[in-house]
């Protein structure tokens, strides 16, 4: 994935965004600005690399102080929009952390039409207490964009961005702004309010499981967002987290013909399986249905990932029948090694039958 998302900084994006610059400042040196950054290393960078040499090269490009600059890069900025966009707030986290009230007003601004969730953590780890109240005050604001920020930039693990370790120890100073932004009107928002809630749930599960009794219920907004934050605690089979939407563990099912197409495949290959599942409670009840494989690791070592079949009522005595595929082949995401595997039938959180297989090279 990194490989295709590296180019949307290509050529024409740089031609491009040469010419916006000489049109708000025609001294601009376009051309060697280019070469400046398709240079022989180019083609090694990945996606972040090329934003930071891009704002590298910006800064190297407009001879002026950062004010000017910055002035110059917002009459700029509303011609690009998307990922390709992300270059603007780029520029505010590596030069701008000496102007604290110029950046955060560029950052509002640039967020607009990109995101500036990475560019802020620098000024989270700098200025932590200013910042908390920044991203509450941005919780209230009038574009949607600024407000996902609000959250987004916020969350204690975000991907592929520096982690806020104080954030992580402590996610207090995040509530006040989740609980303005519980019910936006914007799903995009209220989907990074769940994430962030799925965040915090790593290392404050008890504190999360605390906030969806509150929510659960509230609202149609806050359901969603109950349920897409306790996603990691509900794969982990957390029996507080299963009660909140009327599943328990009591183990009422009972798992019949399960089977495996093959139980020796090579990586790359695949099977199905199938099994049957029945209720044996005399009353209706909730299952929540996952199939767990255990995959060897290059240690050796056992690591299960969890897959969803489905969820829903099942009457009493009631029986489901099963059938799957499952493919495996190498990833981005996952490595396959040969050896022993299991695969398991997951009825709420519990494992409950379980086949061996092997994989091969």
């Amino acid at each position: 994935m990194a490989e295709l998302l590296k180019n949307y900084y290509n050529p024409t994006t740089i031609a491009s965004l040469a010419f916006q610059i000489a049109k708000v400042y025609p001294e601009f040196e376009s051309e060697k600005f280019q070469k400046s950054i398709l240079n022989a290393e180019w083609e090694m960078l990945g996606l972040k690399q090329r934003m930071r040499k891009i704002s590298t090269q910006i800064e190297a490009f407009l001879p002026f102080d950062y004010p000017k600059q910055i002035e110059i890069l917002k009459s700029v900025a509303p011609n690009f929009s998307g990922f390709t966009a992300m270059l603007f707030p780029d520029f505010v986290e590596v030069f701008g952390l000496s102007h604290f009230d110029i950046s955060i007003d560029a950052l509002t601004f640039f967020t607009q039409h990109s995101s500036s969730e990475f560019a802020v953590r620098p000024y989270l780890l700098k200025f932590p207490k200013k910042m908390y109240q920044q991203h509450l005050h941005w919780s209230k604001h009038e574009n949607y964009h600024v407000r996902r920020l609000a959250s987004e930039g916020i969350r204690p693990r975000l991907p592929w961005a520096m982690a806020i370790p104080d954030l992580k120890k402590n996610p207090t100073p995040i509530f006040p702004i989740l609980e303005n932004l519980k019910n936006d009107e914007s799903e995009y928002v209220r989907r990074s309010v769940a994430n962030n809630l799925n965040d915090i749930s790593k290392d404050h599960p008890e504190i999360v499981l605390e906030i969806a009794e509150k929510w659960k219920g509230k609202s149609d907004f806050t359901d969603k967002i109950v349920k897409h934050a306790l996603r990691g605690l509900l794969k982990k089979g957390n029996a507080k987290a299963l009660s909140i939407f009327g599943m328990n563990q009591e183990n009422h099912f009972e798992v019949s013909d399960f089977k495996v197409s093959k139980n020796n495949l090579k990586i790359g290959d695949f099977f199905h399986f199938e099994f049957k599942i029945t209720s044996k409670s005399a009353d209706n009840q909730k299952l929540r249905l996952e199939y767990k494989i255990a995959f060897r690791k290059a240690n050796g070592t056992l690591s299960k990932k969890v897959f969803q079949i489905s969820e829903q009522q099942i009457a009493p005595n009631a029986t489901l029948k099963v059938y799957k595929k499952h493919a495996f082949a190498d990833l981005t995401t996952r490595k396959h090694y040969p050896g022993e595997h299991q695969i398991f039938v997951v009825a709420n959180g519990i494992e409950i039958a379980e086949i061996l297989f092997v994989l091969s090279e």
